[in-house]
């Protein structure tokens, strides 16, 4: 199994990380009833035992299995910023429980023995999954330490919500797509994404030189650790200490246009754009045009940088059931119990997808036929379905032909999508076509 290293930052909640070991001597990783964070009692006591105890400083709070109960309290570890429901009344989702869901079965990706879908659920860490059928919730779980009334880290599920804002900003003409991002933000000008435009950052179609190979000591991701970090730097420190300052040193490499390469500071440079343009920053602006608007359950925050920017790459928490929420309304044309939350164009733009050719070269063996539009993933399957993916198991699968969102919460111990996908996929799809051939 390969690991990665710990990224001591609030930007370690969508990087791969872990910790750095080869296969052959990484121990057995236990499975998820053995790596239960609530069976294994991670910061019970005033104070915990020290063998028990997890820290932000040291990057305890990020090695499996202990991460199993950090994702769903990062707050109590680092700095955030509220993404506030307001004072509203809650718009409530109406309930329907099925109890024949778990026995649905589905094949593997490259398997050939079946499993159901609550085998699913523990073989990739589920810590909450919430399953709506035309709008009612059919379905719902909660393992570990994440309950109902709880938040876990969104991951990079946090980019597709940010270029949903993005996107909504240019539907709405206050963001030119065809515009370079300098024009918005001189301070890039100097930088990769001075040429870019903005449809190329929606899109990840940037030519960057930026790695994001944890195993790279060298890979420009622990650069950018390192800005983002709220911890103090080392007195010899001499390089950026924000997003927005290491943003400005990007170098260019290759081509704007020419390929997608999924690199989380575009979501960064996305996030700079909305407050450059919107006059708040990316916690306030969604709280002023979804969180609030969607009657959300809880209030969502954000982890920040040392000078309080929210962390656009994948920074974002909330309650489970205002994933779906969300999910709902972009099912729904943008639409949410009669409110038009988001332009309809918005959510056509999505779901059309982006360049098949341009995302053919970003080295996805698994999502053959897919693109990349808007930071969504788009699957071009028969159903039109189209997902937010994020480090370590989170997502939001939204299928328009069988009417079903499906929210989940995880941490499965490979930070990367491939490991969970040949179950997540599969298991996903069939779901939605049982609820759509068998309703009630």
């Amino acid at each position: 199994m390969k690991r990665f290293r710990p990224l001591h930052r609030a930007a370690a909640l969508a990087a791969c990380l872990a910790l750095a070991a080869t296969a052959h001597a990484a121990p057995p990783v236990p499975d998820a009833a053995a790596s239960d964070p609530a069976a294994l009692g991670w910061m019970v006591g005033s104070p915990p035992p020290p063998e028990r105890t997890l820290r932000f400083d040291d990057g305890s709070y990020f090695r499996f299995p202990a991460l199993r109960w950090s994702v769903a309290n990062f707050r109590q570890l680092m700095p955030t910023i509220n993404v506030s429901r307001g004072l509203g009344a809650i718009d409530p989702l109406p309930r329907a429980l099925r109890k024949d869901l778990d026995a649905v079965r589905f094949v593997p990706l490259g398997g050939s023995e079946p499993m159901t879908w609550e085998q699913s659920l523990a073989a990739n860490y589920t810590d909450g999954i919430v399953v709506l059928h035309r709008g009612r919730i059919v379905y719902e779980r909660y393992f570990g330490v994440l309950k109902d009334d709880g938040q876990h880290g969104a991951m990079s599920v946090t980019k597709s919500v940010v270029g949903t804002l993005g996107a909504l900003l240019v539907a709405e003409g206050r963001l030119d797509a065809d515009k370079p991002v300098a024009h918005y933000i001189p301070e890039l000008a100097r930088s990769a994404f001075g040429t870019a435009t903005v449809r190329q950052v929606l899109d990840m179609t940037t030519g960057l030189k930026f790695s994001e190979d944890y195993d790279d000591p060298n890979a420009e991701v622990w650069a950018h650790a390192q800005a983002g970090s709220p911890l103090p730097k080392p007195r010899d420190y001499t390089g950026p200490r924000s997003y927005y300052e290491y943003l400005q040193g990007v170098q260019p490499q290759g081509s704007h246009g020419a390929a997608f390469g999924y690199k989380t500071v575009n979501a960064d440079v996305l996030g700079w754009l909305i407050a450059r343009v919107t006059g708040r920053n990316v916690a306030e602006y969604l709280s002023e045009r979804i969180w609030r608007p969607l009657g959300a359950e809880q209030d969502a925050y954000m982890t920040v940088d040392s000078i309080g920017t929210p962390f656009a790459g994948g920074g974002l928490n909330t309650g489970l059931r205002d994933l779906a929420r969300f999910g709902e309304m972009l099912r729904t044309d943008g639409r949410f119990h009669g409110r038009q939350i988001v332009p309809k164009a918005v959510v056509d733009d999505i779901r059309r997808g982006g360049d098949k050719a341009a995302f053919a070269q970003g080295g996805y063996p698994l999502l053959q036929g897919w693109s990349y539009r808007n930071m969504w993933w788009v699957t071009h399957n028969d159903h039109g379905a189209f997902m937010a993916r994020g480090v370590h198991g989170q997502r939001l699968y939204i299928d328009p032909t069988a009417e079903v969102v499906i929210a989940r919460y995880a941490s499965h111990p490979q930070a990367g999508n491939a490991a969970n996908d040949p179950t997540t996929l599969p298991a996903f799809d069939a779901l939605a076509r049982y609820l759509m051939t068998a309703p009630r």
